[in-house]
């Protein structure tokens, strides 16, 4: 009886704790910080609910870039708090072929277009997809952001069910993204994000690193024979300052960079740019 009167207990207070959670928003688009559609977007989620906390996870995506924008939220999402819904505002418009859509994975949500950018974000097909159906908020068409998804952002994090927005969809429109080129004592992969500090992301995970070069010494040749590098340290700084170093980094992915220095400018390196990693037979 003791037990029994513990556990009920237990659940009453983990109820009355999940009712005091803060519902989070995210928002992720192309606008920049010159215009009114941050604020716009903002003003009509907190005209709905004052009590939704709204974070930015950036605004300055290039203009319909959607594999940048990919990269960014695939490596931001993960460290909120689930049932988070994160409203991805790039290239937005709506049309039969690319459609609105409401979808749950990994224990978030996600509002936005059918336009490629999915696939990018997950390591396989979501949990749910909903193509949804809810009416604009105005006739206008060209503001998805605040017109559509804020409704549909408020709804779930409200606690009501995906399904509601719409009707269940079961597949997505897919980008061609290139995967590293795999061999036995090679992989060629390519740089896929430039970040601030002007280091070079590569598409070169560490698990595919570690698994292609069983602990063999190796060669990577960056854009030409006159950079070349034999060492991945741990930390920038494992190398003098102004010097190259190329590592992993927190998104798990091969990065070039130059300690104190700016990596891509310097190296005249560029998004697309190919890296070769060759491993010693012997």
């Amino acid at each position: 009886m003791f037990f029994k009167s513990v556990f009920k207990i237990s659940r009453i207070l983990r109820k009355f704790a999940q009712s005091f959670e803060m519902p989070i928003v995210t928002l992720i688009s192309d606008w920049g910080s010159k215009d009114h559609y941050t604020a716009s977007v903002k003003g009509a989620i907190l005209k709905r609910d004052p009590s939704i906390t709204i974070v930015d996870i950036s605004h300055h995506v290039e203009a319909f870039n959607i594999p940048q924008a990919s990269f960014i939220l695939r490596n931001a999402y993960p460290d909120f708090p689930d049932g988070t819904v994160h409203m991805v505002a790039i290239n937005t418009d709506e049309s039969e072929q690319t459609p609105h859509l409401a979808i749950f994975h990994n224990g978030h949500y996600f509002i936005g277009t059918d336009n490629g950018i999915f696939p990018l974000l997950f390591d396989g097909m979501p949990e749910k997809m909903i193509e949804i159906e809810i009416p604009q908020d105005t006739d206008y068409f060209t503001f998805s952001a605040r017109d559509r998804f804020v409704s549909a952002a408020v709804h779930l994090l409200h606690g009501k069910s995906i399904e509601d927005l719409g009707f269940i969809r079961t597949g997505l429109i897919e980008l061609h993204n290139f995967r590293p080129v795999l061999q036995p004592s090679l992989i060629i992969g390519k740089i896929i994000y430039i970040d601030c500090y002007e280091n070079a992301i590569t598409n070169i995970s560490e698990k595919v690193f570690r698994e292609i070069g069983k602990n063999k010494s190796f060669t990577i040749q960056l854009r030409s024979l006159a950079h070349r590098v034999k060492k991945i340290p741990t930390s920038y700084h494992d190398v003098i300052e102004s010097t190259i170093v190329v590592l992993f980094g927190t998104t798990g992915m091969l990065e070039i960079a130059i300690n104190q220095g700016n990596a891509a400018s310097l190296l005249g390196l560029s998004v697309d740019d190919f890296i070769r990693i060759e491993f010693d037979d012997k």
